[in-house]
């Protein structure tokens, strides 16, 4: 990827202007002079490491059920160079051992995945000022935790929109890497467990999320969403809590939002 010329940065906004104009959106201008470079790229990549580094851990978990599950090495690297999804290929290879139908495990993937509508939402202040190429292009490379380590720097006042494409690059790259060590070295890792390993996301998330706090504007909407995802979980099947979770904490946000 060439570096941009700030022409063409200028341009881009000039673009990004302008369609807001012509779609008549009223929504924030804090995005309005968004770049999309190879410094962003290179920041979101370094920065992103250590994260990546830590969800490499929880790779090699889904490695060692992947192939326990039958999955060939080439077969599971191919599922996380295109699906990059921890939690829903978890699931997937979990119920593909019990011989679910397909129909199913899709339908479940699918429902896990759901949050990701609310995630690009999120970014949308700051990516409908990029090129549909560039907007595109990056949010395939969304994780949870690039696009928290992302938001998180839009919100400080950064205008790298190439943030979230490094970080997501690095850690699809450590993703993929950690599925074939764990398919590959299955048979000597034994228990992941017995390492801590299948504890590293939560450990992760939970730290992720200390750098989104906000203050008391937070407690009302992150109580919501994991008051409501509990009790979904206990009375909704399969995985519906993470959806129902998470638009009962983005509608109380809506609701006590004072800006």
């Amino acid at each position: 990827m060439a570096e941009t010329d700030p022409s063409t940065e200028r341009a881009t906004t000039d673009r990004g202007s302008r369609d807001g104009a012509t779609t008549g959106s009223t929504g924030s201008s804090e995005g309005r002079d968004v770049t999309f470079t190879l410094a962003g790229v290179r920041e979101g990549f370094v920065t992103g490491f250590p994260v990546a580094i830590g969800v490499a851990g929880y790779g090699i978990v889904f490695g060692v059920l992947a192939g326990r599950a039958g999955l060939s090495v080439a077969e599971a690297g191919l599922m996380s160079a295109t699906v990059l999804a921890g939690a829903a290929q978890l699931i997937a290879v979990e119920l593909w051992a019990d011989s679910v139908p397909a129909v199913t495990v899709i339908a479940t993937v699918g429902i896990v995945n759901l949050r990701y509508l609310l995630l690009g939402a999120a970014l949308r202040p700051w990516f409908r000022h990029l090129s549909p190429r560039a907007a595109y292009g990056s949010v395939f490379f969304t994780a949870d935790e690039n696009w928290a380590l992302t938001i998180a720097r839009l919100r400080e006042g950064s205008r790298r929109g190439a943030f979230l494409l490094g970080s997501g690059l690095v850690l699809w790259l450590l993703w993929i890497a950690a599925t074939v060590l764990g398919v590959t070295a299955g048979d000597l890792v034994g228990d992941p467990a017995q390492y801590g390993l299948d504890f590293v996301v939560i450990a992760l998330f939970l730290t992720l999320a200390a750098g989104l706090w906000e203050g008391r504007e937070s407690v009302q909407p992150w109580l919501a969403a994991a008051g409501v995802a509990l009790a979904a979980n206990a009375v909704l099947p399969g995985e519906w809590y993470v959806i129902v979770g998470a638009f009962a904490g983005a509608g109380v946000r809506m609701v006590t939002h004072d800006g």
